[in-house]
C-alpha cells in the first residue's frame, strides 16, 4: 500500500489576497472603460465602423 502525504505548501501559492484581486479587477475596469472610450468617440473611420451596430444597440452615444 501506498500511503500520500498532503502539505500546506501547494495551497499557500494559489492563493491570492484580497489586495491583489482588487487590484487586478481595478486595472480591468480602467482597461475596459479606456477600450470603451477610444471606440465611443473614436474620429478614425474604421475603429467607428466596426463598433458602430454594438455601440448603439447598447444605447452608447457614438454622432
Amino acid at each position: 500500500m501506498s500511503t500520500i502525504s498532503t502539505t500546506g505548501s501547494n495551497t499557500a501559492s494559489s492563493t491570492t489576497t484580497l489586495t491583489q484581486r482588487l487590484t487586478a479587477a481595478l486595472c480591468a475596469s480602467i482597461l475596459g472603460a479606456c477600450l470603451v472610450y477610444f471606440a465611443g468617440f473614436s474620429h478614425i473611420e474604421a475603429v467607428h465602423n466596426a463598433a458602430h451596430d454594438t455601440r448603439h444597440s447598447s444605447a452608447f452615444p457614438c454622432h
